[in-house]
């Protein structure tokens, strides 16, 4: 009798391991690249990359992107795309040009041979291939045809509820736009996104709480909705 019993058990036993072997490199953020289920190496390599920056596993490396893209955010605010653009294309050939400059003169002073400062750079293959273009236009199209159908399918109210949630949601936007222009909306965006995951890695448990009481409340409210609709009502019932 105890046989059946733990043969019952067994694939929920099995599934909350395998989820737990799935969420393991998520949580610790340095798992392997072999270990994400359903991944290639190189999508699982850079998923857990962006996962370990947005987390700040790497204080460095984090602060730097982080500092780099916020400057220059701000600086698009204040300058003109093209401005910002040639400012920073300037700064990177002054460091290039006084380094070249440098190693010349250092060489002609010792005498020595050592070549180009940056030969190791100008040797690198960057050419992309035909084979690696098409797996990233593939990779591309998948999201987009998944966003037309999407698109197709609000805008040609094929769930009224879906169209209608649109529409409120793009109601709300204008107001958001009246406030808030493109870059600042981005630099919103950033500091959110550097700093909610690390708030909610640390209250976790608060959070899932209210969300979840949010989440019923929302529920409740969009089946009263659903069932004052003749049409919706209708369906469902069918």
């Amino acid at each position: 009798m105890a046989e059946p019993s733990a043969a019952t058990q067994s694939p929920s036993v099995s599934s909350s391991s395998s989820g737990a072997d799935a969420a393991g490199p998520a949580a610790g953020g340095g798992g392997s690249p072999g270990t994400c289920p359903g991944l290639g190496v190189k999508s699982c390599a850079s998923s857990c990359a962006v996962h370990d920056l947005i987390f700040w596993r790497d204080v460095k490396k984090t602060g730097l992107v982080f500092g780099t893209t916020l400057i220059m955010l701000l600086s698009l605010a204040a300058f003109s795309v093209i401005s910002v653009a040639s400012y920073l294309i300037l700064a990177l050939l002054s460091v290039t040009i006084s380094f070249r400059v440098y190693k010349s003169v250092i060489q002609a002073v010792q005498k020595s041979e050592e070549g180009h400062p940056f030969k190791a750079y100008l040797d690198v293959d960057i050419a992309l291939s035909s084979e690696a273009f098409h797996n990233y236009v593939n990779a591309a199209m998948v999201h987009v045809n998944k966003a037309l159908k999407l698109i197709i399918r609000l805008f040609l109210v094929e769930d009224l509820v879906d169209s209608l949630k649109l529409a409120v949601f793009m109601w709300l936007m204008t107001y958001v736009g009246a406030v808030f222009n493109g870059i600042t909306l981005l630099i919103l965006a950033e500091l959110l996104v550097f700093s909610v995951p690390v708030v909610y890695e640390k209250y976790k448990t608060q959070i899932d709480h209210y969300v979840g009481i949010a989440r019923d409340q929302t529920k409740a409210v969009v089946a009263k909705i659903q069932a004052k609709l003749p049409g919706i009502a209708k369906k469902k019932a069918e």
